[in-house]
């Protein structure tokens, strides 16, 4: 009995201890200092615990095709998109020509290497300007932008190019845009533009030259770290894979480094993608392209478009039995990414555009467009092919998402809750991204570092939230939305979800 006893008071003493060590390890976190920058539930960065609720990918709306690459200097070999918004314009490049291992480029012999834009006031309806730069069949009344004679000086590839609006402050305004093309002696060079139409070359010296370079290769300005990253490819043991550096100077990059995966399955990635996320550039997102060789199986001759791909893995075998689809990963230093084993764009139905080699490859960049619902907030479109190597052109297809949209954490009608890890900020009220049902609701509590609610600002005081929008300040006892006298201090939140969504939350003014 004594002993019966003494292990009670032993197990008393134990759970003391371990609550003690609990809370003094609480007290030993350095809180995240998240300022009032906006922060997305795409990773686990912020998250300490998850009851009842769920990290759930969401995956974009397929929309109506919005340029077909019909004119007689591009074809059905059109990729490597790039896509920003500039001004009160959208601007798309893409590579025009037949892919040469498709029928239509042995009908034609229309070579893919030329670099052409495209121009858009809302993001859906496209058109072609007339530049007057580069010559085809005796005319220059066409939107081409670069031809291999114009990159003669590096052997340059226009049909490996990405293009980017250079957002760095120093940037002269002479070399506000910018190309990355593949060239030789091997390696990635630069080419500049003051209006994103004539380019030259910026240096007969390639920034990069540790990589394979035959995908598109991109770079950026890192407004957050304050320096220029490049994204290229590169091979690891026959396996498609990715690198990065990074560089204050967009002309010279130290070694690349691979990029991480914690936790994720090898997988042969064709492109990366990669970007910071307009809305919260801390954030960088990547949807790469998976390269899948699924082989001459049953499923692959039950596919759209038997005929093509027999001829074309005549060429090469993977040519006829490799299918693509897009993925989505997500970093906050541009290395180590968290990415997703299910796919973000899926083909699709079986049609004649679709289960492609090259199908799914989502443009670089995205831009924010106007809901096709009334009233409704502004969406994010992304650009994706359909129909590369088919016929005669290649199709560009909108995708549609809600603002912040990729990731939420969900809990179902039972419910669920979220606590942070301890964070400091800076702001007066608090702002919600999220989606209920029409019985679903969300509550937010704000705890000390310890986990022990603030007076006034309980779950109990917490009216239930409920509703569809991308900005909702949060309110407490007597309708107060302040949490200004909460500011720079270490707290936590708590969130109580049912049958709702929860894509991002920030502090604001």
């Amino acid at each position: 009995m004594k002993s019966q006893r003494f292990q009670a008071a032993l197990a008393t003493v134990s759970v003391a201890v371990i609550l003690m060590l609990d809370a003094a390890s609480s007290l030993a976190v350095e809180p995240i200092d998240i300022g009032s920058r906006r922060e997305l539930l795409v990773d686990q960065h912020l998250i300490e615990r998850l009851d009842g609720v769920s990290l759930e990918l969401h995956r974009p709306t397929r929309r109506e095709v919005v340029f077909r690459s019909d004119a007689a200097w591009e074809g059905n070999g059109s990729a490597y998109q790039s896509v920003f918004q500039d001004g009160d314009r959208f601007l798309m490049y893409y590579r025009g020509g037949h892919h040469p291992n498709s029928k239509a480029y042995q009908a034609s012999r229309n070579s893919w290497e030329t670099l052409c834009v495209a121009e858009s006031n809302d993001g859906i309806h496209w058109t072609r300007p007339e530049l007057g730069i580069v010559e085809f069949d005796g005319s220059t009344k066409n939107n081409l932008i670069l031809d291999k004679a114009m990159v003669e000086e590096i052997r340059g590839s226009p049909a490996h190019t990405a293009v980017f609006k250079d957002t760095n402050p120093d940037c002269p305004d002479s070399e506000r845009y910018k190309i990355v093309i593949k060239g030789s002696p091997r390696g990635l060079y630069l080419m500049v533009s003051a209006d994103g139409f004539h380019f030259r070359l910026k240096s007969d010296k390639p920034f990069a030259t540790d990589g394979a370079f035959d995908s598109q290769n991109l770079m950026f300005w890192d407004s957050v770290g304050g320096v220029y990253r490049e994204y290229h490819r590169k091979f690891d043991k026959g396996v498609r894979g990715i690198v990065t550096a990074a560089s204050k100077d967009a002309g010279i990059f130290p070694k690349p480094e691979w990029l991480a995966y914690p936790g994720a399955a090898e997988q042969a990635l064709y492109t990366n993608q990669v970007q910071p996320y307009y809305r919260a550039p801390h954030i960088f997102m990547g949807f790469p392209m998976r390269y899948n060789d699924r082989g001459w199986s049953p499923s692959m001759k039950t596919l759209p478009g038997l005929e093509e791909r027999q001829f074309r893995s005549k060429q090469s075998g993977r040519y006829g039995t490799t299918v693509t689809d897009a993925a989505f990963m997500t970093s906050r230093d541009g290395v180590a990414f968290q990415r997703w084993g299910e796919a973000f764009i899926r083909p699709g139905p079986a049609t004649k555009d679709t289960w492609v080699y090259g199908d799914n490859f989502i443009f670089w960049g995205m831009v924010q467009t106007k809901s096709h619902l009334e009233g409704a907030p502004d969406e994010i479109s992304l650009y994706a092919t359909e129909g590369y190597w088919q016929g005669e052109s290649t199709s560009f297809r909108r995708y549609t998402l809600r603002q912040d949209g990729f990731v939420s954490a969900t809990a179902g009608w039972k419910g669920g809750r979220l606590q942070t890890k301890p964070v400091v900020f800076d702001g007066t009220q608090l702002e919600l991204n999220f989606a209920t049902s029409a019985a679903g609701s969300i509550r937010v509590e704000i705890q000390d570092a310890d986990g022990k609610p603030l007076e006034g600002y309980s779950l109990a005081d917490c009216p239930e939230i409920f509703g569809d929008t991308i900005a909702r300040t949060v309110v407490w006892k007597n309708d107060s939305k302040d949490v200004s006298s909460l500011a720079g201090k270490p707290v936590r939140l708590l969130l109580a979800l049912k049958d709702a969504d929860l894509y991002s939350f920030r502090f604001t003014e």
